[in-house]
C-alpha cells in the first residue's frame, strides 16, 4: 500500500468529519484525489473508511457504546492471553537456563 494514499485518506476523512459531512467512498476519493476503485481495492483504506462510517452511524447511542465496549473487551482479552503466553515462555526459558548455570559451576 502507498503510505501517501493512507495519509491523504486520513486527511480526507478528518476534513469530512470536521465539516459535518458524511464519510462516503466517493467523498473521500474526491477530497483525497485518489480513485474510488483504489479505496475499495486497498484493504487498509477500505477498513479505515468503513470503520469511520460505522463509528458515525452508532456515535452516542447505547447500542454503539455497547458494541464499542464489547470490542474493547475482546481486544483486552486477546492482549491478556498474549501476555500470559509470553510470561509462560519466559518462565520456561528461565528454567532451561538454570540447569545450564549449575552445570558450569
Amino acid at each position: 500500500m502507498n503510505p501517501d494514499h493512507l495519509h491523504r485518506t486520513e486527511q480526507a476523512i478528518a476534513g469530512l468529519t470536521a465539516a459535518g459531512l458524511p464519510v462516503t467512498f466517493t467523498a473521500v476519493a474526491v477530497r483525497a484525489g485518489i480513485g474510488r476503485a483504489t479505496l475499495y481495492r486497498e484493504p487498509s483504506l477500505r477498513e479505515l473508511i468503513n470503520s469511520r462510517r460505522r463509528d458515525a452511524s452508532s456515535e452516542g447511542t447505547l447500542t454503539g457504546l455497547a458494541k464499542d465496549i464489547a470490542a474493547l473487551r475482546i481486544a483486552i482479552e486477546a492482549v491478556a492471553a498474549r501476555v500470559r503466553r509470553h510470561e509462560e515462555q519466559i518462565r520456561q526459558l528461565n528454567q532451561e537456563k538454570k540447569p545450564a548455570r549449575t552445570q558450569r559451576q
